[in-house]
C-alpha cells in the first residue's frame, strides 16, 4: 500500500489523515510544532499512522499532501518530495498570507507557486475546494446518484491519475480541471468553492468562473 506523507496536521490535514486510513493507506504526518504535539492524533489514527518532522514525513511518503498556510511554502522542505506527485490543499487569504501581488493580477496560482518551490516534484491541486469535515462525510461508493465530486488539476497526468484514485477510494468522482494554470477554477471565491456539487455540477460551475473574481 502507498504511504501519504502528511505536511501540516490542520484541519484539512487531519481529515485527508483520516480518509486516507480508512482506504487503506498509512500515514506520516507532520507539523510545524514537532511530532511530540501529534501524539492525540495519532493514538485516534491508530497503528497505520506515525509523527514525524516536515522532512521526515516528506521522505517517508510515496505521495506528500502540503498542506500548510500559503505564507508558510518556502518552508516545505524540496529534497525529500523531489520526484514524488505532491497534492497542494492551499488557498489564498490575504487577510492571513499577505497580499501576494501576482495571485491578485491573475498573474499565477497558489498551486504554481508550490510548483515553483518545488521544482523536481509532480504537483496537483486536490481537497482545497471542500469543508474539512467533508472529506469524510459528504463520500459514496462509485456509481452513486449524485456523488459528490472534486477536481484536481496538475501538469503531469500521472499526477492527475493518482488523486482520481485516491478521490474514489476516499468516495469523491473526478473532474480534471486541465493543467496548473486552470486551478484557479476552484480557487477562493470562485463557483466551484466549497459547494457540494456533482460532477456534472461542477464542470458547469469551472465554466462560469472568472479569472479575477
Amino acid at each position: 500500500m502507498t504511504t501519504l506523507g502528511i505536511i501540516g496536521a490542520g484541519h484539512i490535514g487531519s481529515q485527508v489523515a483520516r480518509a486516507a486510513i480508512t482506504a487503506g493507506y498509512d500515514v506520516v504526518i507532520s507539523n510545524s510544532r514537532g511530532p511530540e504535539t501529534l501524539s492525540d492524533l495519532v493514538a485516534e489514527l491508530g497503528p497505520k499512522a506515525k509523527a514525524a518532522t516536515a522532512e521526515e514525513a516528506g521522505a517517508a511518503g510515496d505521495v506528500v499532501v502540503v498542506t500548510v498556510p500559503l505564507h508558510a511554502l518556502a518552508q516545505v522542505p524540496v529534497e525529500p518530495l523531489a520526484g514524488k506527485i505532491v497534492l497542494d490543499t492551499n488557498n489564498y487569504y490575504f487577510e492571513r498570507d499577505g497580499r501576494i501581488e501576482a495571485l491578485d493580477k491573475g498573474e499565477t496560482t497558489t498551486a504554481q507557486l508550490l510548483q515553483e518551490h518545488l521544482p523536481t516534484s509532480k504537483v496537483a491541486k486536490a481537497f482545497n475546494h471542500i469543508g474539512s469535515r467533508d472529506i469524510t462525510v459528504d463520500v459514496a461508493p462509485a456509481g452513486a446518484p449524485n456523488r459528490r465530486a472534486l477536481a484536481t488539476s496538475s501538469d503531469f497526468p500521472e499526477a492527475v491519475d493518482f488523486v482520481t484514485r485516491l478521490y474514489d477510494q476516499i468516495g469523491f468522482d473526478t473532474v480534471d480541471v486541465g493543467p496548473l494554470s486552470e486551478s484557479w477554477r476552484v480557487e477562493r471565491d470562485r463557483p466551484a468553492y466549497v459547494v457540494r456539487q456533482s460532477a456534472a455540477e461542477l464542470r458547469a460551475n469551472l465554466e462560469k468562473a472568472n479569472r479575477l473574481p
